[in-house]
């Protein structure tokens, strides 16, 4: 049996316990994936991922570090019919108005979560010291005597009937908790006389619907995905993206109540409710090829762990269970793709001291999507709050203006993009060249039409 001076445990292994599993591998001896889910040995919907018969399209930047880590995987995709999306496929009506068209590097990767997660699965489970357990409770961790570090956990195996199994432990050098928003970690911290993470919330009241739809050439003029984003006067968004096997994923989303409904009648009706046509135009026109899925979202939420001054040795928290957004934006799996290199960062330094190093690097990783989502959420709910400073105000007021100036400006365009999908940080927004480009736009008095064309 492997010595358990030199096993890591991973709780969760959706992405971010994946992703998580994926940078230890060089460092431990063995790498335990705990999942309370039976695992599919192929391409499933599971219960515990139920976003999964969502949208899902990984950001540019989330492309290219899944890349990194796994070389060779956006061409698998691909080839299993997975659509990589240039800029100029993407039709995006933003800040009240369609962007126009520009030419960039970007891809974005148009994949179902099943498919995705089921390939980096099979890349991960195919390092020889990495092994995954599902259904797998983990009860609790198993503390030293002083409490100052976690020695392992407590489980229980979920049997066929419903019941469990009797708890055992299981020793590691290091515990990592991939569990997601529902993560326990905050409650076995004060179980260990640990004070829990301070919490950030904003509450969104998201509830969404998603359906399927035979995807068909002539659809949406030839592009490959929509973005219609809510503003103040219509808080209604909606994601199309096209996916393997030939098909559609249509999103609709509403906020505080107003929710689309899961039945044919008012899922087309809600799509009617959008800004823009396009969206409507399509569901009521492509065939379906099931019934719409809801889900609902309650609040952006960030555990300030970075901030706590003690913490045990032997514990990392990972990925969704640190910081979770609006699914609406799309920036999980990107996030948690970025916490992993910043976990190869820390490990290629040793394991010492390890939770507090990560934790700063996880945080910076976590900025720039926070104050995308965080910050945008509170204009669209609180159009009339007073922003936090004068340079709030004016960011925000610039932002506007680039929106317009993006509607027929490509330099604009491409630098909200660049930024939004994690490539840039917000400033480059603000860098002289698109500043030039902001002013013009917004100083040309000719009428841009609502066009995608």
């Amino acid at each position: 049996m492997p010595d358990p001076s030199e096993r890591a445990v991973v709780i969760g292994a959706s992405m971010g316990g994946l992703l998580a599993a994926h940078a230890l591998a060089d460092t431990f001896g063995e790498v335990v994936l705990l999942e309370r889910d039976q695992l599919p040995s192929d391409i499933a919907h599971r219960k515990g991922v139920p976003q999964s018969r969502h949208a899902h399209i990984l950001l540019s930047r989330g492309r290219e570090i899944l890349e990194e880590l796994f070389p060779g995987l956006t061409q698998d995709l691909v080839e299993q019919g997975a659509p990589l999306a240039r800029s100029d496929q993407v039709r995006r009506f933003i800040g009240g108005g369609y962007y126009c068209r520009f030419g960039s590097q970007l891809r974005n990767l148009l994949v179902s979560r099943p498919l995705l997660e089921a390939q980096v699965r099979s890349r991960v489970l195919a390092h020889s010291q990495v092994r995954a357990i599902g259904g797998a409770d983990v009860v609790g961790l198993v503390a030293s005597r002083d409490r100052r570090r976690v020695d392992g956990v407590r489980l229980a195996y979920r049997r066929p009937d419903g019941g469990r199994s009797a708890e055992e432990t299981l020793e590691a050098a290091l515990v990592v908790d991939a569990t997601g928003r529902g993560s326990r970690s905050p409650a076995w911290l004060g179980a260990m006389g640990y004070a829990p993470p301070e919490e950030e919330r904003i509450e969104v009241g998201v509830g969404y619907a998603s359906r399927h739809y035979r995807r068909e050439p002539h659809h949406l003029g030839g592009d490959l995905s929509a973005l219609v984003a809510p503003t103040p006067a219509c808080r209604r968004a909606a994601v199309v993206a096209a996916q393997e096997g030939g098909r559609w994923v249509v999103t609709v989303v509403g906020f505080h109540g107003d929710h689309p409904r899961t039945d044919s009648d008012g899922f087309v009706g809600f799509a009617q409710g959008l800004a823009v046509p396009d969206v409507h135009e399509l569901v009521s026109r492509a065939e379906p090829l099931d019934d719409p899925v809801p889900a609902s979202f309650p609040a952006n939420l960030r555990r300030r762990y970075e901030r706590l001054s003690r913490f045990p040795d032997g514990l990392l928290v990972f990925g969704d269970a640190i910081c979770c957004f609006n699914p609406m934006y799309g920036q999980g799996m990107t996030v948690a793709a970025l916490q992993a290199l910043a976990l190869c960062e820390c490990l290629a330094s040793g394991t010492g001291g390890l939770a507090p190093r990560f934790f700063q690097r996880a945080a910076r990783a976590v900025d720039t999507p926070w104050t995308l989502a965080a910050g945008n959420d509170q204009r669209l709910l609180r159009p009339g709050a007073p922003r936090s400073s004068v340079a709030a105000r004016l960011l925000e007021w610039y932002v506007g203006r680039l929106h317009v100036a993006a509607r027929r400006d490509p330099v604009a365009a491409l630098a909200f993009v660049r930024v939004t999908g994690l490539i840039d940080p917000p400033e480059a927004m603000l860098r002289p060249r698109v500043a030039a480009h902001v002013l013009w736009g917004n100083l040309r008095r000719d009428p841009v039409e609502p066009s995608c064309d």
